[in-house]
């Protein structure tokens, strides 16, 4: 454990920090590194300035303009394109095909301008001959309705007024009971019946057997039961009074009162601080690059070494 500072398993979580082989290259950190040492060193190209495109040649390297092809041949494209068109000409046997007329555009709904068929007499919107219309009498004229629901007012109706009929009391029933009468009056003796009236069954009762019945079964006998087994008593709990035990409560010995002894409260600095143990912590872990140029190239070979690239 160093004198100074933590240790390195408090640290990097390591019993001893390894140490660091290199190449002799003293460390250059990566904050305030010069980007082009070169260019802030001896004299340097100045320009000048920069131009700005137009059509003079100041913007170029070349002081006149140079062609790319030099004796080209000129081609005019529109002189191409008729020479085209002259011997795409030749080629017909005769004049264009003109049609006799041209077409023809409907002007409206309904019509049938331009259509090969023509109309259809099928499709025509004039209505069918209809017959005269004969309107219907008119209707007779009458008085005007009389205030009243009919309910206790007379002559309200169209016709004349019904005459009154007595009605007597349960009418109906009366009607009926006259008419019972006057059918059994009627009905001579009982309803005719003959021997082949269909029935349920052949005989009254569908139970009956001239055979004698079988005797009676009888039934197994019971196997008696044996009693449950009962404890002399039930379980008893655990507690205070130990009745849940096998031996007995153990007699209680006395002894004196004693009073403990009073410890003194340490102040902070006699208190000792509990530090709790270091959790684990994270350790360098060297990249597969790295891995593999130390391979390759160590202290021992760095001089000799040559860089290859697949």
């Amino acid at each position: 454990m160093p004198a100074e500072g933590k240790s390195d398993l408090e640290r990097i979580g390591l019993f001893s920090e390894m140490g660091y082989v290199t190449i002799g290259d003293k460390y250059v950190s990566q904050y305030m590194r010069p980007f082009n040492e070169a260019a802030s060193k001896n004299r340097q190209m100045l320009p000048g300035g920069s131009k700005t495109l137009s059509a003079l040649q100041e913007g170029y390297f070349e002081p006149q303009f140079v062609r790319i092809f030099d004796g080209e041949a000129y081609s005019n494209p529109v002189q191409l394109r008729r020479r085209y068109r002259l011997a795409e000409a030749k080629k017909n046997l005769g004049k264009a095909f003109l049609p006799s007329n041209g077409d023809k555009l409907p002007c409206g709904k309904g019509t049938y301008y331009g259509t090969i068929g023509g109309p259809f007499a099928y499709f025509s919107a004039q209505l069918k001959a209809r017959e005269r219309y004969i309107p219907p009498g008119k209707n007779f004229y009458t008085n005007p309705g009389k205030k009243g629901t009919g309910y206790g007012y007379a002559n309200l109706t169209i016709g004349e007024q019904y005459p009154h009929e007595p009605d007597g009391y349960e009418l109906e029933k009366l009607i009926a009971k006259k008419a019972r009468e006057e059918h059994k009056r009627l009905v001579k003796g009982g309803p005719f019946k003959i021997n082949l009236y269909p029935q349920d069954y052949f005989d009254v009762n569908p139970y009956f057997n001239d055979k004698p019945l079988p005797p009676v079964k009888k039934p197994p006998p019971e196997k008696p039961i044996a009693p449950p087994f009962i404890p002399s008593s039930p379980a008893k709990k655990s507690g205070g009074m130990k009745g849940g035990t096998f031996d007995p409560y153990p007699s209680h010995s006395a002894d004196p009162y004693v009073i403990k002894k009073s410890m003194a409260v340490p102040t902070s600095k006699e208190r000792k601080i509990f530090y709790p143990p270091p959790g684990p912590r994270s350790r360098p872990v060297t990249s597969i690059i790295t891995l593999n140029v130390t391979r390759s190239i160590n202290a021992n070979n760095y001089k000799t070494a040559h860089l290859t690239s697949d």
